[in-house]
């Protein structure tokens, strides 16, 4: 068992695309981390395939930050949506999905998925010595904003080297103290990256230099995906240990 660091932010993404809500501890479950990704809109008559809207094809959803908690269902869920403008909607109203189909000029609908609405895995991991190399290759002056990248667990790792965490794939993490508590995930495959990471999580301003340089420097990955082998209570300052 090798420690590698310690768990820098835990946050999790209640609506698809939206922004995320940062926690100093969570329950991660089976299916991701309790409350994240469990809603989602559906492009109503999307024919490609992939029925979920997402930033790529609208921008904005990164402004919207979810608000409000109900937990009557076991999770913490948000009840409402503040939106780039500043108005607060209820999640489930008639006046959020029209203002969304307006800016998409599509009709959606939200839906809600019990296990959650994952790309390839319910958590997803990277660590700042990543995001601080590609923000120094792409010569951004100033720290390049880790929410850009849309981790479940940002670790601070012991080494700065960028990319370490491609060698954890096939591997194992365990959060903690490493006793019959300690969270543990199964390292997947790397995370293979999209063009939301081109967005500013506050404007939606696009800067196309951060996902040219993820490609240039690894094959567009950073970051890795990873499946639940163990639930428990993951927190901020964990440490964390490779196996």
């Amino acid at each position: 068992m090798i420690h590698v660091g310690h768990v820098r932010e835990v946050a999790r993404y209640p609506i698809k695309s939206m922004a995320g809500v940062a926690t100093d501890s969570a329950m991660l479950g089976w299916h991701g981390l309790v409350g994240d990704r469990r809603f989602a809109f559906r492009r109503i008559g999307g024919a490609n395939g992939f029925p979920w809207l997402t930033a790529s094809k609208l921008p904005e959803l990164v402004c919207y930050q979810p608000d409000g908690c109900d937990e009557s269902t076991g999770e913490p869920l948000p009840t409402h949506v503040r939106t780039p403008t500043g108005s607060r909607l209820e999640l489930r109203s008639a006046k959020l999905i029209s203002e969304i189909s307006e800016r998409l000029h599509s009709a959606v609908e939200l839906m809600q998925l019990k296990h959650g609405i994952f790309d390839e895995a319910p958590v997803s991991v990277i660590t700042r010595a990543t995001i601080r190399g590609i923000g120094r290759e792409a010569g951004i002056e100033t720290d390049l904003d880790h929410r850009r990248f849309r981790a479940n667990i940002l670790i601070e790792t012991e080494n700065d080297e960028p990319f370490l965490e491609d060698d954890w794939v096939g591997r194992t993490l365990v959060f903690g103290e490493s006793d019959a508590a300690s969270p543990i995930v199964h390292v997947t495959m790397p995370d293979l990256r999209c063009v939301m990471i081109n967005l500013d999580p506050d404007t939606a301003a696009k800067d196309a230099r951060i996902m040219k340089t993820v490609a240039r420097l690894n094959q567009n990955n950073a970051g890795v995906y990873a499946t639940v082998v163990r639930p428990g209570v993951i927190s901020v300052g964990n440490r964390v240990s490779l196996v």
